[in-house]
């Protein structure tokens, strides 16, 4: 069953209340995420998209996501990819 960009908005919220979030995508499994969060403060890119990827894993393993492109950053830091 296809997911929509705002099922994965919603489910990233979940563990990341404050952030800014937008996901974007039509096809119903490639997708691309920009989430700014205060949490990710400190965190090199490599950690910061894990944290991510660790709240959509189960999607991504059951295969209703089958890629999404990254970035991520804390606020008011330049943007990475």
């Amino acid at each position: 069953m296809p997911i929509t960009a705002y099922e994965i908005e919603t489910l990233l919220r979940e563990s990341f209340p404050n952030a800014t979030i937008e996901i974007q995508g039509d096809d119903g499994v490639h997708f691309q995420g920009l989430v700014i969060d205060e949490s990710f403060r400190g965190m090199n890119r490599i950690q910061q998209q894990r944290a991510v990827m660790a709240v959509i894993k189960p999607k991504v393993d059951s295969g209703e996501i089958h890629a999404l492109g990254l970035t991520t950053k804390a606020p008011d830091e330049p943007q990475n990819s």
